[in-house]
């Protein structure tokens, strides 16, 4: 990971007192995959950083990064159900 990828994935934090330990932005209550949520819904960052005015562009670009190492697995299993 370049430098300014690990700057940037420093803004994600995790605290079990908020939002459940669930990963956050800066510890604030914006937790990370919510974000992703909106960019892949289509909203662009800066609709995003309209309606969340404590936000930064730094921020968003941290999430991606974050969902980018979590997608970086060995390999991925499917899982059948019951049927």
């Amino acid at each position: 990971m370049s430098e300014k990828h690990q700057q940037l994935f420093q803004r994600i934090t995790i605290n079990p007192n908020i939002c459940h330990g669930k990963p956050t932005i800066r510890g604030l209550r914006y937790p990370v995959v919510n974000l992703l949520e909106l960019m892949a819904s289509g909203m662009t960052n800066q609709e995003i950083l309209d309606d969340y005015e404590d936000l930064e562009e730094a921020d968003l670009q941290a999430c991606l990064i974050f969902a980018a190492r979590l997608a970086e697995v060995k390999s991925i299993v499917q899982l059948v159900a019951a049927a």
